[in-house]
């Protein structure tokens, strides 16, 4: 399966590259350990006009730095001070758009999840949420800026398109504080 080429994340609609980004795999590969797992769900961020954004009303910061590069790099922050949340950052450089991956279903290197949790995965529930999911593929804030083009995290195309049946979409989870934006159609949820 192809990596996903830098063009693919310069496109301009997040919204769009959200849905889209369902159904391909998210790859790591630290310590020659190979884990991997297919995106079930997504939060696009607007940049700066979503109040949600971390980048909104144009706020620069050294975390959020990342989020003006072109598109194709991770964005990796640390929430609550303990779980690493991983970002995929889109369109053209100044351009702060990011998609949180929220869920993956456990595909390769499932042995060496279970490892880095120290738990059985019975279930893809063990994979949802974005706290968990950088955990069991490996995923640190430290990662932050990292090429998705490179061989430590990619997204790769395994041709699994999804129709919208199989699509839920519903406003983003836990952002309460972006007001009237918080109500936006803008997490994705594949039924796979």
């Amino acid at each position: 399966m192809p990596k996903l080429s830098k063009d693919y994340y310069l496109q301009t609609d997040v919204v769009y590259l959200a849905k889209d980004l369902l159904g391909k795999t998210l790859f790591t590969l630290f310590d020659s350990q190979l884990t991997g797992g297919i995106i079930t769900e997504t939060e696009a961020y607007a940049g700066i006009t979503d109040k949600a954004s971390h980048a909104y009303g144009n706020r620069r910061t050294k975390r959020t730095e990342i989020m003006y590069h072109a598109g194709g790099e991770a964005y990796v922050y640390l929430c609550y001070g303990m779980y690493s949340l991983f970002n995929v950052v889109t369109n053209i450089e100044g351009v702060p758009h990011a998609i949180l991956i929220r869920a993956i279903k456990p595909v390769e290197g499932i042995a060496e999840m279970e490892r880095r949790i120290n738990k059985t995965i019975k279930s893809d529930k063990t994979t949802q949420g974005p706290g968990k999911l950088s955990r069991v593929l490996g995923i640190h804030y430290s990662h932050s800026g990292i090429s998705l083009a490179g061989n430590s995290i990619w997204i790769e195309d395994n041709n699994l398109r999804l129709n919208d049946s199989q699509i839920i979409t519903s406003p983003r989870i836990g952002i309460d504080y972006a007001k009237e934006d918080a109500l936006l159609p803008y997490r994705f949820v594949a039924t796979l």
